[in-house]
């Protein structure tokens, strides 16, 4: 049975710009520290709990926003995948369970959740068996994406690592570079996300009710 993702669509566009919004706010805080260490630190009276604060509020920021847009994210593609069941059962590796728990098998998930969302794409094209080179069918946008979202996922964590470990004025300058580049790479991805849920939503809308798909 067919389900409208148009909704949750919004739910997770609308959590992937709130992302992008704590994103430049990382990037802001991170190149305040990285301004401070330059500086003379004997002009602040605490510059060291100066320099973490803004980093750590923005952290926490994500860390809430990204829960929420993960389970929202998840929810959709899990909807996605049993709309693609319908539309061409034949594609698919597994069940539409895999949509959900393919994130969570270690190591696996660096490539299998891609796997899923290759065989949904292929599906929603007006012709899951032809070879996708009508517009906007091809899955470039979902490859930059999934390039971008591994690259952004092992950044932050490294950044976030090298950050935290620093000690001296010349390690927080290191760290806050990295955490300004892990931002920036998180932004992208973030962006590439949003065109892959509106692009796929839009072409699971269009197939299910017998448009040709928006652009």
């Amino acid at each position: 049975m067919l389900r409208n993702p148009v909704g949750l669509s919004y739910a997770v566009v609308a959590l992937l710009a709130a992302m992008i919004a704590a994103d430049a706010g990382l990037f802001a805080a991170a190149l305040d520290v990285r301004l401070l260490m330059a500086g003379d630190l004997n002009d602040h009276p605490d510059p060291a709990g100066f320099a973490h604060l803004g980093v750590d509020v923005v952290a926490v920021l994500q860390v809430l926003i990204q829960l929420a847009l993960s389970v929202v994210f998840i929810i959709w593609f899990f909807r996605v995948r049993k709309n693609a069941g319908v539309f061409a059962p034949d594609l698919h590796r597994g069940g539409p369970g895999w949509a959900i728990g393919a994130w969570f098998v270690p190591i696996a998930n660096l490539w299998w959740p891609r796997s899923v969302a290759a065989g949904v794409w292929r599906a929603s094209r007006r012709d899951p068996y032809g070879d996708g080179k009508g517009e906007g069918e091809s899955l470039a946008v979902l490859n930059w994406w999934w390039v971008f979202w591994v690259l952004t996922d092992n950044g932050s964590l490294f950044a976030t690592a090298v950050y935290d470990d620093a000690d001296t004025v010349e390690e927080f300058a290191v760290g806050s570079g990295f955490l300004m580049g892990a931002a920036v790479l998180d932004i992208v991805a973030a962006l590439l996300a949003i065109l892959f849920v509106r692009r796929l939503t839009s072409m699971q809308h269009a197939k299910a009710t017998g448009m040709i798909p928006a652009a």
